[in-house]
C-alpha cells in the first residue's frame, strides 16, 4: 500500500481512541505517538526535535504537515490526539535527557526526524516502536539491519541527503558555467552533515572543483564562515541539511547577498529566505508521511515487519528575484526542469 493513501486509525465500541502528542525540539528530531481511552487519558505521544523555533503559525510548516498527515488518515487534533509543542532551540546536547523523558512516559511510538537523534533514543529503548521521518543511511548507522526488514523496534523513511549532492553540483554548474570554488557551511557536530560534506568533497574532485569548508556549531558561527568563505573566494555556497543552520537561513541568506554569493540548498525553505535554488526532498513530505507509520503501529503492527521507504521525487526550486539580484540568468533548461519558482 503507497504511504499517501489515506488509512482510517482504529476504534473500539464505536469510540475512537484518543491519543495525546507532546512535541519536545525543534526543526529536525523526534515524535511520540501514543493511544489512550478518552476517559483515562492514558497514553502519551511525543515528539522531540533539536534545534529551530516555534513558528506563529504551524500550518503550512514542517511542522504542520505532520498535523496533515494525522487529519488524512482521519484523526482529528483535540478530538483523537492532542499535541503538546516544545523546542530544545538547537542544543543537542539536551538529546538524551528528552529521550529519557519519553521512554519514562511510556509512551507508544516515538518518531524520530533527525538523524543524530535517532542513536540517542535507540540507546534509551530497545522495546517502544521508533519511527524515523528523516533519516540518512539508517543501514550504515546500524539503525536498521536492512531497508527491507527492519528487524528491532525501528522502521520509517530514509532520506538520499548524501546522494543528490552531485545532482546539486550538476545543476549549479548550469547556473554558473565558471564555477570553480564551493563554498560549504559545515557543522561537524551532525554527523548527517559530514556525511554531506563528505560526498560533496567526492563529487566535486570528479568535477574538479575545489570545496572550501566553514564551520558553523552555532549562530555564533556565522561571521567568521562568512569571512572564511570571502577569502577563499567562493563562488557558490552549499547548504545542507542541518538543524542549526535551518533556524538560522534568513541571517545566512542575507549575509549571502551582501557579499554576493547564491545560496543552494537541499531544501526549499533556504529559497523562500533568499537562496538561489534548492534541489532535494520535500522536509514537510517526510513528515506528513511519517504519520501511516504511527497509524500502522498504533494498530498494532510491529516496526520490524513495515519495510522502511525512500523518497522517488526529487525537488528543483528557483529564485528569480535572488537571481536578478546576483545578475545571475537562469538558463532555459533549468527553467524547464524547475517544480517551482519563487518570485
Amino acid at each position: 500500500m503507497s504511504l499517501s493513501e489515506p488509512l482510517r486509525s482504529s476504534s473500539i465500541g464505536g469510540e475512537r481512541e484518543t491519543a495525546r502528542v507532546r512535541y519536545i525540539g525543534g526543526q529536525c528530531g523526534d515524535v511520540a505517538a501514543g493511544r489512550a481511552g478518552a476517559a483515562t487519558g492514558k497514553g502519551l505521544a511525543h515528539w522531540l526535535l533539536a534545534g529551530g523555533t516555534r513558528p506563529t503559525n504551524l500550518e503550512g510548516t514542517t511542522y504542520g504537515e505532520f498535523l496533515r498527515g494525522m487529519r488524512e488518515l482521519g484523526y482529528a487534533e483535540n478530538k483523537d490526539f492532542i499535541v503538546e509543542w516544545r523546542f530544545a532551540e538547537g542544543r543537542l546536547e539536551l538529546l538524551p535527557t528528552l529521550a529519557e523523558e519519553l521512554v519514562r512516559s511510556n509512551v507508544d511510538v516515538i518518531v524520530v526526524g533527525l538523524t543524530a537523534a535517532i542513536a540517542v533514543v535507540q540507546r534509551a529503548t530497545s522495546t517502544i516502536p521508533i519511527v524515523m521521518a528523516v533519516s540518512v543511511d539508517p543501514v550504515g548507522n546500524g539503525f536498521v539491519t536492512s531497508l527491507a526488514h527492519p528487524t528491532g523496534n525501528v522502521t520509517g523513511l530514509a532520506s538520499s541527503l548524501d546522494e543528490i549532492v552531485s545532482k546539486q553540483l550538476q545543476l549549479m554548474t548550469l547556473l554558473m558555467p565558471n564555477l570553480h570554488r564551493v563554498g560549504f557551511l559545515l557543522n561537524r557536530d551532525n554527523p548527517t552533515h559530514v556525511a554531506a560534506f563528505k560526498s560533496l568533497q567526492e563529487a566535486a574532485q570528479k568535477n574538479r572543483l575545489a570545496v572550501i569548508p566553514a564551520e558553523v556549531r552555532n549562530a555564533r558561527d556565522l561571521a567568521g564562515a562568512f569571512a572564511v568563505l570571502k577569502e577563499g573566494r567562493a563562488d557558490v555556497i552549499m547548504c545542507s541539511g542541518d538543524a542549526i543552520l535551518f533556524s538560522n537561513r534568513h541571517e545566512i541568506a542575507d549575509m549571502a547577498l551582501k557579499i554576493g554569493l547564491p545560496i543552494v540548498s537541499s531544501q526549499r525553505e533556504y529559497v523562500e529566505a533568499g537562496g538561489l535554488m534548492s534541489y532535494g526532498e520535500s522536509l514537510g513530505d517526510f513528515y506528513r508521511r511519517s504519520t501511516f507509520y504511527v497509524d500502522k503501529l498504533l494498530k498494532g503492527a510491529k516496526p520490524g515487519e513495515l519495510p522502511v521507504q525512500q523518497p522517488t521525487r526529487f525537488f528543483t526550486t528557483l529564485n528569480r528575484k535572488t537571481a536578478a539580484a546576483l545578475k545571475i540568468d537562469i538558463p532555459v533548461q533549468l527553467l524547464v526542469l524547475a517544480d517551482e519558482m519563487i518570485e
